[in-house]
This record gives C-alpha cells, sequence and structure tokens, in this order.
C-alpha cells in the first residue's frame, strides 16, 4: 500500500570536505539566538546596500565543491544573491554551535570563511551564552574577543567593580554605528 504524505520533511545537509554531512533539528535555543542575531542585523541593514541572510540558504563558495548553510550571513555584494543561495563569499558569516556542528563550525568551516575571505565570523554558544568574535586580518582570522553573558546568580555574587567591568555589548567590526547587545543575542534563551 502506498501512503501519500501532505508534505515531505526536508533533511538538512552541508557538503563538506567532499562529504554530505546531515544536520540534525536544532534545538529552541539555537534557533532563538539564530533568529535574534538575524533581526538585529536586517533590522540595522534596511534601506542600506547590504542584504542579511537568514539561516537555511545555500552557500556555495566559488572555488570548492561544497554547500554550506550558516545561521546567518550578510551580503554587500548583491551579484552574490541568486535564487538557490549565495554565491561566493559573504561578508559576514555566523554559526550557532550545536553538538552536531561544532566541531566543524570551530575546525573545517572557520578554514574555509578565512581562506575565502569572510570579514567577520561569530561562532555563538548557546549552552556559554557567549560569542567569539574573529575579524579577518591580513588574511587570518584574528580573535577580537568573546563575549559572554552572566547568569543572574553570578551577578548576585559580584562585586560592584566587578559588576561594572563585565561587557554587556560590543561593536561589529563591519559596521562601526552597530552595537550588540548581549541581552538582545540571547533573548528567549535560557
Amino acid at each position: 500500500m502506498e501512503t501519500n504524505l501532505a508534505y515531505e520533511l526536508e533533511q538538512r545537509e552541508e557538503i563538506i570536505g567532499g562529504k554530505v554531512f546531515m544536520m540534525s533539528a536544532p534545538t529552541l535555543q539555537h534557533i532563538f539566538i539564530a533568529i535574534n542575531i538575524y533581526r538585529i542585523f536586517d533590522d540595522y541593514l534596511d534601506g542600506k546596500p547590504c542584504t542579511a541572510i537568514p539561516d537555511g540558504a545555500a552557500l556555495f563558495l566559488e572555488e570548492d565543491a561544497e554547500e554550506y548553510q550558516p545561521d546567518m550571513m550578510v551580503v554587500c555584494d548583491p551579484d552574490k544573491l541568486q535564487t538557490d543561495g549565495v554565491h561566493g563569499t559573504p561578508d559576514f558569516v555566523v554559526e550557532v554551535l550545536s553538538p552536531s556542528t561544532g566541531r566543524n563550525d570551530k575546525g573545517h568551516k572557520k578554514n574555509v570563511y578565512e581562506k575565502h575571505g569572510v570579514r567577520e565570523y561569530w561562532i555563538v554558544s548557546p549552552g556559554d551564552q557567549s560569542i567569539e568574535q574573529y575579524v579577518l586580518e591580513n588574511g587570518r582570522f584574528v580573535l577580537r574577543d568573546v563575549y559572554s553573558r552572566y547568569p543572574p546568580f553570578m551577578l548576585k555574587r559580584m562585586r560592584e567593580e566587578e559588576k561594572a567591568a563585565v561587557v554587556t555589548e560590543f561593536q561589529c567590526s563591519l559596521f562601526d554605528d552597530l552595537t550588540i547587545r548581549l541581552d538582545d543575542v540571547f533573548k528567549r534563551v535560557t
């Protein structure tokens, strides 16, 4: 007996190093973080020449027969935007860590993004509520800083001078007037 489904579940995959990697369904924390970052950039870029691209869009890098699905990208060259995804190097890429992708996000993909000249790369950890901000300098990614959102119980234990030293926002290197607030990135994340 043949079963007709009203819909088919789309399998998410990436092609990395010539191998197909199936991507597990993201957690709600992962989804919220990716949406929050997309909204920050989409709102900021409204009316500007660059475009924020949300999770789910394919990224095809010209020299490599590889396909990636970053959690968020910014592309400033409209010629790279095609119906099936982004063809060529985005200016900015965000990867939100998950158990099934973390190793590639911190290793192979980071190296490929660096090689292709992505100008800024973030690795976001939902568990730590942290962002590693890498900026391309002389063809190499340099870790600018790691920004962490402190949970309320830790803040309660800090002395006032320690609380005053806690970084709660930072600048995106691509846009001098875009301030990223950690509370906005990790909104609805517990």
